[in-house]
């Protein structure tokens, strides 16, 4: 590849093959017009030259797909994947051909659970159908929570559609859903958390994922006192981290097997595609650019794609980062057992700041403590329980709620006892229910 110095780069110009920076960074797309400011940040980063295997050229000279104008952004094509699944109608900015934004329904279909009989409550579990105690849609259902929650999903689900199809999206649209998300959560602190670690809807996996860490940075952001203004901010971050996944292709991002080297780098390029969607496509501010694009950061300064450290990391990205990292673990396993909760809670706590800000992970701490809320646990007489509320100084004894008392009577989640254990001394929790066993119980 040619090397191009900054101080030659102009606004106005635009790269026939996509451009790179540090050897492997995605800097611009091809056909994307330089602006003053992305030249700007390579001056600040203290980037003297990038590398391309195109030329730099004015628009007009840029060559042009059919029916494709010479402004248009082109997907680089993907290392062993062959060209960009978008049709030039897409990359044109026109919807693609048949693409609709329909009402996507959202599935509430509920996890199976199957526990080792050790207990008399743990035996009642086997005989019974788990779900019907385990489900937290049934209990929630009534008073609209869910329903909100789901409704979130779907709504970016279809957002997420038209900055596929590269229709143009009013940000309005995302600043109602972060409005939304603040006020649900004000109202009912914990709840959400309960539909996170749950698990229970089915589908929609980027706009899932991207909305539980919406929740959660909003719960961390306000541990941390942060203004009104900044954790508004945050929740739109959040909602739109990934974003730059949606110009990926999709046969990379969903591959199943391990990514080589070469494919590694090119998902690495979706923080950069993320910072040009939301701050040039979505008019969003600078430093919420900044803050997608820095959301795999490293406290250590392992990172990407800068390899920031420390408080060089935008402060909603630290948080973002926490945020998506847990959700991650809480999601990626077949069962999604509230266990796993407690499992990514070990995790983060074993970090010894080197990929998380230790603030940030204290904060989280104090939300989630040791079993998190909704994790399904079992206490010292036998019985086992819901963590439905959980303290910052006391994280070994929340508030409970019991599901199958010690002689193995399925209690109604509505009308269940609550108990808290900080008053309760007699009671403890012995431990957390696992979903392995919970598989192995029913084998």
């Amino acid at each position: 590849m040619k090397k191009i110095p900054v101080k030659e780069l102009r606004e106005g110009l635009v790269f026939t093959k996509p451009a790179f920076i540090e050897g492997d960074s995605l800097f611009m797309t091809s056909g994307v017009v330089l602006k003053q400011s992305s030249i700007d940040r390579l001056n600040n980063w203290g980037i003297t030259e990038v590398e391309t295997d195109g030329e730099l050229v004015v628009p007009p000279l840029v060559p042009e797909a059919a029916g494709s104008p010479a402004s248009a952004s082109p997907l680089p094509e993907a290392p062993g994947l062959g060209s960009s699944p978008l049709p030039a109608s897409a990359a044109s900015g026109a919807p693609a051909p048949g693409v609709q934004l329909p009402d996507f329904p959202v599935s509430s279909g509920v996890f199976e659970q199957e526990i080792s009989a050790t207990t008399r409550a743990e035996r009642a579990a086997l005989r019974n159908d788990s779900k019907s105690f385990l489900s937290l849609a049934e209990v929630k259902e009534p008073s609209g929570t869910y329903r909100n929650y789901t409704a979130l999903i779907s709504w970016l689900d279809r957002i997420f559609l038209t900055i596929t199809a590269k229709v143009a999206t009013d940000n309005r649209l995302i600043d109602s859903m972060t409005n939304r998300i603040l006020d649900l959560i004000r109202k009912d602190r914990s709840v959400f958390i309960n539909f996170i670690l749950g698990g229970e809807v089915q589908g929609h996996e980027m706009a899932k994922n991207s909305v539980n860490t919406a929740i959660l940075s909003a719960h961390i952001a306000q541990e941390m006192r942060m203004p009104n203004h900044r954790i508004m901010q945050y929740i739109t971050g959040a909602l739109l981290h990934d974003v730059g996944m949606l110009r990926l292709p999709k046969e990379l991002v969903n591959k199943a097997g391990k990514l080589t080297k070469e494919e590694l780098q090119y998902i690495k390029s979706h923080t950069l595609y993320a910072y040009k969607i939301v701050h040039e496509e979505l008019n969003y501010p600078e430093d919420l650019g900044q803050l997608v694009m820095q959301h795999h950061e490293r406290w250590d300064g392992g990172g990407y794609p800068q390899g920031l450290k420390g408080d060089e990391i935008n402060q909603g990205a630290r948080i973002i980062s926490v945020a998506d990292a847990f959700e991650a673990m809480v999601s990626q396993k077949p069962y999604r057992n509230s266990m796993i909760g407690y499992q990514a809670m070990k995790s983060l706590l074993a970090d010894n700041s080197l990929r998380f800000d230790p603030d940030v992970i204290k904060a989280f701490i104090k939300i989630m403590g040791v079993y998190p809320i909704g994790s399904i646990i079992l206490l010292n007489n036998g019985s086992m329980a819901r963590v439905m509320e959980i303290r910052g100084d006391a994280p070994l004894r929340p508030k409970i709620a019991i599901l199958i008392d010690e002689t193995g009577q399925i209690r109604e989640q509505v009308k269940g006892e609550t108990i808290d254990l900080l008053s309760e001394k007699s009671l403890f929790i012995v431990r957390a229910i696992n979903p392995k066993e919970l598989s192995q119980g029913g084998a």
